[in-house]
C-alpha cells in the first residue's frame, strides 16, 4: 500500500504549515482514518453545495491506474478547513483555485486550509495514481486465469468512491459527474451515462461521457475491460448486458432482457415516473462482495450467483428475476431519491426487497414470489430478530465504517415485511400513491425516513407515528397464538394472544392479519372461514368467529400478511403433523412446515420427530418452492446431528443414509421434470456421507452409471468432487487435481479451493487457517471460499484442534476490518454444541472488551447458537 510518498516530510517542513489545520479535540476534527462520522459529514454538508466532478482516467490494465479529479463546489463559509477524501493514492499535482500547492495528505483525505478557499465557487484539481483494489471495493482489477484478459469494475458502497477519485464521500453531497477515459482499444467502458464519443488513438481509445444527473458518490460507477456485449432495444430504454469473454457461454441473455424489460414497464407504471437514467446496462463481474449493486444505469451482478454451466433451473431463473427487480427498484428509491445518511440504508434495502418481490410476482412468470420470500428471506428475518443481538430496523450509524454493522435480514427482509404489512393497513392504491408522491417530491435530492412516512400518511390519511415507533424503532419479533373454546361443536369464545419474546423486547405491535379455520375433509384439509383482524395489545377478541364450526386447525396469519411468529395451539399442531400432505394451499402448507421446524428450534419438539414427519411427507411434496424449503431444513437437521457428535452417532448415520436414499430415489423418479430432479439430486450429493453413496457418485463422474434425465455439467462435477474429498473417498484427491487441470476458470479455481480445504486432514486445515488469517495477496473472494469450507459440521474434532487458537486470535482478525469479519464471524468462530463451548465464548466476551461491535455481535450469536444446539440435543428421544 503506497501512501503519498512525502507525507512524512510534512511534519518537518515549515513551508507546509499554511496548508495544515490546527490540532483540535472538537468532534468536527477527523481521526485520520478513511471513515467520517455523521456529525463531521453534517458539518461538511452545511458549507458545501453544488458539487461537480470532472474525472479523467488513464487505464492500461496494469496494477496501477492514473487519474485526475477536478471538483468544483460552492462554499458558504471559509471559517474552517475542509477535507477531501482520497484513499491510499500517490498525488503528483494538487491545485486549489489555480494555485499549485503541496497537499496536507495523510493517505485517507486531504485537509485544505480555509485560507486557500473562497466564499462561493472553488475548484480543486488532483492528479494521482493508485493501485487497483483486489478486495471488491474501489476500482477492482481482475485477471482472467483462462485468457489473461484484464477486467475492471467499481464498487463504492458505502464509502469507497474515495478509492477511485478525490471526493466528498457522503451520500448527502450529491453531484454531477463528467467522465473521460483512455483505455485499450479492445475495451468497453461503461458508466452511468452512455458515451457521447469514442475517439481512436492508435492502441487506445478516448471515451467521453456526458454530464450525469445529480447522484450520491456511491451511486456513480465506472467499469472497463474487453467485456462481451449483448444489446436489446425492445424495451422503452436501450438495454445492454456485459460479461467476461471466457464466461459468455454461461450467460442466458434472453432471460436477462426479458426480466429487465418486464421490470422497467412495471416500475414506470407503478411509480408514475419514467426510469431516470436513459439506458439500462447490467454487468456480470468476478470477485464481487455481494449479490449485486444498484449503480445508477450500470448495475453490477456477482458471477458467483448468475453464471451457470447448465441450463438455468426454475429456482435460478426466479432468483435472477428477483435480484434484477430489487436493483431496478433502487434506480428510483436510492438513486433518484437518496438517504441523507447511512441510518437510512435499511429503507433503501427494505423498499427494494419489497418492491422487487412485488414486481417479480406481478410482472414475471414467478407469481409465487411472495411464497419464496416467506420460505427464504422472511425466515432469515424471523431468525435474526430472535437473536440476542436483535436491533430496531432504524438504528443510528456513527460513522461510514459502521454503515454495514447492522445490514442483515432485519434490514432487508423484516423491513420489507413491515412495508408489506403497512401496504395492507393503508390499502394497495393508497400505498402506491404515497410512494409516487415521495419520489416526485424528492427527485434528485436526499430525504429522511420522516419524509417517506409523511408521504404515505398523507396519501392514506392516517397517522403513522405509532406504527413507526412500534415497527421501526423497536426490536424483536412478537408471537401470536389463538385461544378458543367450543361448545356443541361450535366456537363459543375466540381471541388472539400476542406475546413478546422477553423483557428486553417489550413492544406489543398493531398489525392486520387473516385468521383462517380448517377442518379435516375426506381427502384434504378444508377451509371453513377466513376473517381479517387488526389486533393490538396482548388480547384481541374476534367476535366474527363465534358460532363457526369448531376447527381442527387454526392459522392466525393466513396468506402471510403479518410479521409475527405463529404458535400453533396443540390441536392445530397435531393436525398439521397428520394432515401435512393433505393441505392443498401451498402457502399454508409452507407455513405449517415452518411451524413444525420452529418447534424444533425453540426446543419444544424433538428433532427426531421432525425428521420422522419429513421422511414421510417430503417425498410427497409436489411444490418446487416448498421442496426447497424442506430440504433446507433437512440440511440444518443434519448439521445439528453432526454437531452433537459423538452422541447420536448411530442415529446420525441412519438419518444421513435415509436422506441420501430418499433424495436419490426422488431424483430418479423425477426424470421428466428437470427442476425437481436437479433439486433432489443436489440434496443427494450433499447427504451422501457413506461409502455406498460416495461410490455411486464416483461412478457417476466416470460415466459408469447414469441417472436418467440428468447431465453432469461442470458445476455438478465440482459439487461431487467436493463431497468425495469431504469424506476422503479413495482417489478423491487425484480427482481434484485432474479436475483443476480440466477447468482452469475462476469458478474452477474457487471450486478447487473448496474441495481442497474441506478434506479431513489436520495439517492441511492448519495451513489454510494460516492462509486465511495472514495472507495479504490472495483475492478475498477466494479467502472467503476457504472460510466457508474449512470446518463442515461433521469435522468437529478438526475444528476443536484450532478452536483455542481462533478465539485467541480474534483481536488480530478483528483488525482486518468489517469486510473480512463479516465472513469470518459467521464461519470460523468455533462452536461445539456443548456447555464447554458456551464457556469458551463467555470467556472471549468477558476478556476481549475491545472487539468491534461487528465481531462482538458474531460471538454473541455463536454463543446463542450453542445454547440452542444444547437444547435441541436434550430434546432428542433417540
Amino acid at each position: 500500500m503506497d501512501f503519498f510518498k512525502v507525507v512524512i516530510l510534512s511534519v518537518t517542513l515549515a513551508s507546509l504549515a499554511a496548508c495544515s489545520t490546527n490540532q483540535s479535540t472538537s468532534p468536527s476534527k477527523r481521526d485520520g482514518s478513511a471513515s467520517i462520522s455523521q456529525f463531521q459529514a453534517q458539518e461538511r454538508a452545511k458549507v458545501i453545495s453544488d458539487v461537480n466532478y470532472q474525472l479523467t482516467y488513464n487505464l492500461t490494465g496494469d496494477s496501477r491506474f492514473s487519474a485526475t479529479t477536478k471538483v468544483t463546489f460552492n462554499l458558504s463559509s471559509t471559517s474552517k478547513a475542509i477535507t477531501l477524501d482520497l484513499n491510499k493514492a500517490d498525488i503528483s499535482r494538487f491545485v486549489v483555485n489555480g494555485t499549485k500547492i503541496y497537499p496536507s495528505y495523510n493517505g485517507a483525505y486531504i485537509t485544505i486550509n480555509a485560507s486557500l478557499l473562497s466564499s462561493g465557487e472553488n475548484i480543486i484539481e488532483v492528479d494521482f495514481s493508485r493501485e487497483h483494489s483486489t478486495n471488491g471495493e474501489g476500482l477492482h482489477r481482475f485477471v482472467d486465469p483462462v485468457d489473461g484478459k484484464v477486467y475492471l469494475y467499481s464498487h463504492f458502497e458505502p464509502a469507497a468512491a474515495q478509492q477511485m477519485f478525490a471526493v466528498f464521500d457522503q451520500p448527502d453531497l450529491k453531484a454531477n459527474y463528467l467522465l473521460s477515459v483512455i483505455a485499450p482499444a479492445d475495451w468497453q467502458v461503461v458508466s452511468t451515462m452512455r458515451e457521447t464519443s469514442i475517439e481512436a488513438r492508435g492502441a487506445t481509445n478516448l471515451w467521453q461521457f456526458p454530464l450525469t444527473p445529480k447522484l450520491s458518490p456511491y451511486n456513480f460507477s465506472m467499469h472497463a475491460g474487453p467485456y462481451h456485449v449483448w444489446q436489446d432495444d425492445t424495451a422503452a430504454y436501450p438495454m445492454r448486458l456485459f460479461a467476461r469473454q471466457s464466461v459468455a457461454s454461461q450467460v442466458a441473455p434472453e432471460d436477462w432482457f426479458t426480466y429487465t424489460r418486464q421490470g422497467l414497464a412495471f416500475f414506470d407504471r407503478y411509480f408514475g415516473i419514467n426510469y431516470p437514467f436513459k439506458k439500462y446496462d447490467q454487468l456480470l463481474v468476478p470477485d464481487f462482495l455481494y449479490g449485486a449493486m444498484e449503480n445508477a444505469g450500470a448495475i453490477t451482478f456477482s458471477e458467483n450467483y448468475f453464471l451457470t454451466s447448465a441450463p438455468m433451473t426454475a429456482q435460478q431463473k426466479e432468483s435472477l428475476a428477483s435480484v434484477i427487480m430489487h436493483e431496478m427498484a433502487h434506480q428510483w428509491f436510492g438513486n433518484l431519491v437518496t438517504m441523507k445518511w447511512w441510518n437510512g440504508l435499511w429503507l433503501n434495502e427494505s423498499f427494494a426487497s419489497f418492491m422487487g418481490t412485488l414486481a417479480t410476482s406481478e410482472a414475471t412468470e414467478f407469481h409465487h414470489a411472495w411464497r419464496t420470500f416467506y420460505a427464504k428471506g422472511k425466515q432469515k428475518a424471523y431468525h435474526q430478530d430472535s437473536l440476542v443481538t436483535s436491533h430496531a430496523i432504524e438504528v443510528p450509524v456513527a460513522t461510514t465504517a459502521n454503515a454495514f454493522d447492522n445490514i442483515d435480514a432485519i434490514t432487508y427482509q423484516k423491513g420489507a415485511s413491515t412495508l408489506k404489512q403497512l401496504r395492507h393497513l393503508l390499502g394497495d392504491e393508497m400505498f402506491r400513491q404515497g410512494v409516487s408522491q415521495y419520489l416526485t417530491k424528492y427527485s434528485y435530492q436526499n430525504a429522511q425516513l420522516s419524509d417517506f412516512i409523511d408521504s404515505l400518511a398523507d396519501a392514506g390519511n392516517r397517522d403513522l407515528s405509532r406504527w413507526t415507533k412500534e415497527w421501526l424503532y423497536s426490536a424483536g419479533v412478537n408471537s401470536l397464538k389463538v385461544q378458543f373454546q367450543c361448545s356443541g361443536n361450535q366456537i363459543s369464545q375466540f381471541a388472539l394472544i400476542q406475546s413478546v419474546p422477553g423483557p428486553e423486547f417489550p413492544t406489543l405491535r398493531e398489525q392486520k392479519v387473516q385468521v383462517a379455520l380448517f377442518n379435516k375433509g375426506r381427502h384434504y384439509l378444508e377451509q371453513q372461514q377466513v376473517v381479517a383482524v387488526t389486533y393490538k395489545g396482548r388480547f384481541t377478541k374476534v367476535p366474527e368467529l363465534i358460532g363457526e364450526i369448531c376447527p381442527d386447525l387454526v392459522y392466525p396469519n393466513f396468506d402471510d400478511w403479518g410479521f409475527v411468529k405463529v404458535q400453533l395451539d396443540d390441536k392445530s399442531f397435531q393436525t398439521a403433523k397428520q394432515q401435512l400432505s393433505n393441505v392443498h394451499d401451498p402457502l399454508l402448507r409452507s407455513m405449517l412446515w415452518q411451524s413444525l421446524w420452529d418447534n424444533v428450534v425453540d426446543g419444544k419438539t424433538g428433532l427426531d420427530q421432525f425428521i420422522n414427519v419429513a421422511l414421510v411427507n417430503a417425498p410427497l411434496e409436489q411444490d418446487y418452492t416448498i421442496l426447497g424449503q424442506v430440504i433446507a431444513n433437512l440440511h440444518q437437521a443434519m448439521d445439528y446431528l453432526n454437531a452433537m457428535a459423538p452422541s447420536q452417532k448411530n442415529y446420525t448415520d441412519k438419518v444421513a443414509k435415509a436422506f441420501s436414499q430418499m433424495s436419490l430415489r426422488r431424483a430418479m423418479e423425477s426424470h421428466k421434470d428437470s427442476d425437481f430432479q436437479r433439486r433432489w439430486f443436489d440434496a443427494y450429493v450433499a447427504f451422501s456421507h457413506n461409502g455406498a453413496a460416495l461410490s455411486h457418485l464416483s461412478q457417476l463422474l466416470d460415466g459408469k452409471v447414469k441417472v436418467q434425465g440428468l447431465t453432469l455439467g461442470q458445476d455438478l462435477r465440482w459439487d461431487i468432487i467436493r463431497q468425495l474429498n469431504r469424506f476422503d473417498f479413495p482417489q478423491s484427491l487425484q480427482r481434484l487435481q485432474a479436475e483443476k487441470r480440466r477447468d482452469n476458470s475462476d469458478s474452477g479455481e474457487k471450486a478447487a479451493i473448496a474441495a481442497e480445504v474441506i478434506r479431513p486432514e489436520a495439517a492441511l486445515k492448519r495451513r489454510w487457517l494460516n492462509t486465511i488469517e495472514n495472507n495479504e495477496h490472495m483475492p478475498f473472494s477466494k479467502i472467503r471460499v476457504a472460510m466457508e469450507n474449512l470446518y463442515p459440521s461433521e469435522q468437529q474434532l478438526f475444528s476443536a484442534a484450532t478452536a483455542e487458537q481462533r478465539l485467541a486470535n480474534l483481536p488480530y482478525t478483528d483488525s482486518k476490518g468489517p469486510v473480512f469479519m463479516r465472513s469470518y464471524g459467521t464461519t470460523l468462530i468455533p462452536t461445539s454444541c456443548s456447555y464447554a463451548g458456551i464457556s469458551a465464548l463467555d470467556q472471549v466476551l468477558n476478556t476481549n472488551t475491545s472487539l468491534s461491535a461487528l465481531t462482538r455481535r458474531a460471538v454473541l450469536e455463536a454463543r446463542q447458537e450453542e445454547h440452542r444446539c444444547v437444547r435441541i440435543k436434550a430434546q432428542m428421544s433417540n
